[in-house]
């Protein structure tokens, strides 16, 4: 593995030239303005998640009729034999976004190992859950607090198997 650590390495910036691809480009990053987080590049947002489902359809009811985001956009590429979905509760640049991403002929994925969860918050997790199983959605993990904790959380499956927690914050 690598040596990571926060301190700043110095780059020999003096002897390059003023026209120095890297010159110009460390030059657009002090002009960016400290970074509040330590890191070398200027603030970034968080934009999408992707996630391939095994039916695009299947999985824009489920997000939309389920969950209640909203389908924001929609790209069929037949020539490279893929099809996305954008949904979310608002978008870029204001809110993330979740791609779904259908492989023409692929029906269903290994999940794998490495792959947890994405968590969206809700004001009442108990309320959230009732709705999602009225839904026809599936609750892995019933509402309660998290173990050792307070904070109520909940788990629920999409149709192509992937956890979504569901995290109850008040003013959600």
């Amino acid at each position: 593995m690598g040596n990571y650590c926060n301190k700043p390495v110095p780059l020999p910036t003096a002897r390059l030239p003023p026209t120095h691809p890297l010159r110009l480009f460390l030059n657009l990053l002090r002009a960016a303005g400290p970074s509040t987080t330590g890191a070398i590049i200027p603030p970034m947002r968080f934009l999408h998640t992707m996630l391939r489902v095994g039916d695009l359809q299947r999985s824009i009811d489920f997000y939309t009729r389920v969950l209640g985001m909203t389908l924001l956009r929609t790209t069929d590429r037949p020539e490279q034999k893929y099809s996305l979905a954008f949904v979310g509760y608002g978008s870029n640049p204001d809110h993330a976004e979740l791609e779904l991403t259908y492989n023409y002929g692929v029906e269903q994925y290994e999940l794998g190992t490495a792959y947890g969860h994405i968590a969206l918050g809700v004001a009442d997790a108990y309320g959230a859950c009732e709705k999602i199983r009225a839904a026809g959605g599936a609750i892995t993990r019933e509402p309660g607090p998290v173990k050792g904790g307070t904070t109520v959380i909940a788990f629920v499956t999409d149709p192509d198997g992937y956890k979504i927690e569901l995290i109850e914050r008040k003013n959600s």
